[in-house]
């Protein structure tokens, strides 16, 4: 894990530093409009659905609007946020920049996990305007500096909250969706009609991404996997399997779900395999 995107239990804000080296600073074109999509919840854990998300929504972007994504983000939410399977923030900080070391454009930012209190979304959006437009001056382009556009990336579900009464501060939904706008990815089970219908003025600033192949993968199914001792393998990325296995995570008691040395649920088997699946094959 690169350090920037690496939170560690000792790691105050004092010490952060906002991490910039996969946000690309230059595009080609002057036409159109560099965008930062930035993903914030809980990511307790972080699943492939998740990691999908950017690749549509960078998808959905290029072929269907002027903008240009140069960066991405993950925000995990703070400890202050209680929340039913929530583990510590520096957990899941460690977990998503596992789950993102191998990507070119996506990276992890502790800022918002790092405080003690809870930080409303409009205020994490603010942060990310103020780092990347205010001090690093925008991006690039033929034509001089422009600034990005700093949208949030979600799913159907979130937006269908925004148009819960009671959920959202009427303030903070208009504050996101005039500034900054959002890109959301259908999820089964949510009328994202329904959802839309009391968002209509904000219609022009909400790009909706259709699912092409289904994927209905959660943090709440990986989690109740692991209290009945399933095998989580290909849900979410091998890296963030062995972490969970190392630490114990999302097992009902608190005790690994796997043998005594941590390392798997029998012998010949790796973190994450089903303990139904075969294990020796010695003969």
């Amino acid at each position: 894990m690169a350090a920037a995107d690496n939170l560690t239990g000792d790691m105050t804000l004092a010490d952060y530093t906002f991490p910039h080296a996969r946000l690309r600073r230059r595009i080609t074109s002057s036409d159109r409009t560099p965008l930062v999509l930035i993903a914030c919840g809980s990511f307790s854990p972080i699943t492939f659905l998740h990691l999908r998300m950017f690749e549509m929504a960078a998808d959905y972007a290029r072929f269907n609007t002027e903008f240009e994504v140069v960066g991405a983000y993950l925000s995990c939410v703070g400890d202050a946020y209680k929340k039913t399977g929530l583990v510590k923030a520096e957990h899941r900080v460690n977990m998503c920049s596992l789950a993102v070391a191998q990507s070119s454009w996506l990276s992890v930012d502790p800022w918002e996990a790092l405080h003690e209190e809870y930080l409303e979304t409009a205020k994490v959006l603010d942060h990310f305007h103020q780092e990347i437009n205010v001090e690093m001056g925008g991006v690039e382009t033929p034509a001089g500096r422009k600034q990005c556009k700093i949208a949030l990336l979600a799913g159907a579900d979130l937006i269908q909250t925004m148009s819960t009464p009671g959920v959202w501060d009427p303030k903070d939904i208009d504050y996101i969706l005039k500034n900054f706008g959002a890109f959301i990815v259908e999820r089964t089970g949510t009328d994202i009609d329904e959802a839309l219908s009391t968002l209509q003025p904000y219609t022009p600033n909400i790009f909706v991404i259709q699912q092409l192949v289904q994927n209905d993968i959660s943090s709440t199914k990986i989690r109740l996997f692991r209290r009945r001792d399933m095998s989580i393998r290909y849900l979410v990325p091998e890296p963030v399997v062995d972490y969970i296995e190392e630490h114990s995570l999302y097992d009902e008691d608190g005790a690994a779900s796997t043998s005594s040395d941590g390392k798997g649920g029998g012998k010949g088997k790796a973190p994450g395999e089903s303990k139904g699946a075969p294990s020796d094959f010695s003969g």
